[in-house]
């Protein structure tokens, strides 16, 4: 009789079981952040990409660069004032390495750099500004790589780039690089060098030159290509001249897969894509809601937009789901990591731009919880959150149930287990065992309902005999609380607040 009462009182329970007879490796570099401010936000990140629009006409000798139309496509000295050669991928480098994280570093593809950081407006105010404000961005010098690198010869070559931080990066922990950034925007963002985007054809030319040079500089590092900045990057290239009907990624991984039988040897290792969901809720988009001054309808969006990345039953309201897919899931990853298998298997898959929003609310926190739980069950390789910063209080909790759910340090565990039981809508559940510490569970439930709810867990193959639980809500983003959990029959429960985050860890 109590237990039924516990569950009127609590709403339907959501009874889930967990099989640890068989798990699979969860890649430790989706816990990731774009330039992230490590004094400010500690660590537990365990990578770290130099990314974004800027790295575009980054000229590594003397840290010009170009902002696009970010801000006005002017040349300055935003990435460094110093014209010390490299230093804003140095000091970026020695953060996440001081840290014991891996790095991406981008790398400028798109055929020229920023010549001078005049910071004077558009560079299109100068006469043949494209010779004048810009140097010829180089795949590869036709000649011996120097540190440092030749100033007056109004050239830079990418190669030389990565060469020098083979030479000065720690050996302990990753780096790998970046074919640019989203050059299916380039004919907008980046205009005034590439007046219209490029086409299939050009910008597979251009990776597998880049590729190549990076390559012979770092041959034993990944290279992510091609960073489109989002469904229509994936489709058609942002409405490519030469699309024919073709999907850009088939094209893409199968141009890759030709060119690695030509080179010899892999160029591309990492298929990376950025992904801004487009889901709204009360007309406006989520991930660019604040979460506290959002609607309702946002809100709620934002909770539930995880479910595109994966589930094959959830329709969000966006231009892509009514326009493109009319009326159909967009499933992403199951729809990308089919089409690597398809056309070029082995291929990782990486993420290295994305945003939910809500960054001071308990919608941001869920969705961020919830899109590493996805991450790590569906065998990404490699995400990298884009904005999160110290201030992003919901944000950063929903990291720390996966990185620092104790306040100590404790992570979750690298070997991914089946779980079922879940209705997708009201909760999620991602469970895990750690390969260095044998009987350890860890598990991550998410109640996304505005009730409180009761969750029973029972276990296959595995005997938990101790559980410590913490949980957070909204109001509570700097420590999570201790959570109360019962142990009877085998199974452990315990009940969440309305839409709340929950870390347990159980031995055996």
């Amino acid at each position: 009789m109590l237990s039924v009462l516990l569950v009127l009182a609590f709403g339907q329970r959501a009874d889930i079981t967990i099989d640890a007879t068989k798990s699979k490796p969860i890649s430790p570099y989706i816990y990731g952040v774009n330039h992230p401010d490590w004094d400010k936000m500690g660590s537990g990140f365990t990578l770290a990409r130099q990314g974004g629009n800027r790295m575009t006409a980054y000229n590594w000798e003397t840290n010009a660069s170009n902002a696009g139309s970010d801000w006005h496509h002017q040349n300055d000295g935003f990435m460094g004032e110093s014209n010390e050669p490299g230093l804003a991928v140095r000091t970026f480098l020695e953060g996440a390495q001081k840290h014991g994280a891996a790095a991406i570093i981008t790398v400028p593809t798109a055929g020229y750099v920023s010549a001078d950081k005049k910071g004077d407006g558009d560079v299109n105010k100068t006469p043949d500004y494209l010779n004048k404000r810009f140097f010829k961005s180089q795949a590869k010098k036709n000649g011996a790589w120097a540190f440092p690198p030749n100033t007056s010869d109004h050239a830079v070559y990418q190669d030389e780039f990565v060469a020098w931080i083979e030479k000065i990066r720690s050996a302990k922990t990753p780096v790998w690089f970046s074919l640019d950034n989203e050059p299916d925007l380039w004919g907008h963002t980046h205009q005034r060098i590439w007046p219209k985007n490029p086409t299939y054809a050009q910008i597979i030319a251009n990776n597998i030159e880049f590729a190549t040079g990076i390559k012979s500089a770092a041959p034993k590092s990944l290279v992510f290509g091609p960073a489109n900045y989002g469904w229509m990057g994936f489709r058609t290239f942002q409405g490519a001249p030469d699309a024919n009907g073709r999907d850009f990624l088939d094209v893409y991984l199968t141009s890759m897969k030709d060119a690695q039988g030509k080179a010899g040897k892999r160029l591309v290792d990492v298929l990376d894509i950025h992904w801004y969901p487009e889901a709204q809720g009360g007309g406006i988009r989520i991930c660019f809601g604040d979460g506290k001054n959002d609607k309702p309808e946002t809100q709620t969006a934002r909770i539930q937009a995880p479910r595109s990345l994966w589930d094959p039953t959830y329709v969000e309201d966006s231009w892509i789901t009514k326009s493109v897919l009319q009326g159909k899931p967009i499933s992403l990853l199951p729809g990308v990591l089919g089409q690597i298998d398809k056309n070029y298997p082995g291929t990782k898959l990486a993420i290295t731009e994305y945003s939910y929003g809500g960054p001071n609310h308990i919608s941001g926190a869920i969705a961020q919880a919830d899109v590493l739980g996805i991450f790590g069950r569906y065998g990404l390789f490699a995400a990298t959150n884009w904005g999160l910063n110290a201030n992003n209080r919901a944000e950063l909790a929903g990291f720390h149930a996966f990185t620092n759910f104790d306040g100590k340090g404790s992570r979750f565990g690298d070997l991914g287990l089946r779980v079922t039981g879940e209705s997708a809508a009201s909760e999620s559940v991602y469970a895990s065992l750690d390969s260095k510490a044998p009987g350890r569970m860890v598990v991550v439930a998410i109640n996304k309902t505005k009730s409180k709810r009761s969750f029973s867990l029972s276990f296959n193959g595995f005997a938990g005999k101790r559980a410590t639980g913490y949980y957070l809500s909204d109001g509570s983003f700097e420590k999570a609380g201790p959570l109360a959990i019962s142990a009877l029959q085998g199974r452990q429960t315990f009940d969440l607040p309305a839409e709340s985050i929950a870390t347990i860890e159980i031995r055996s």
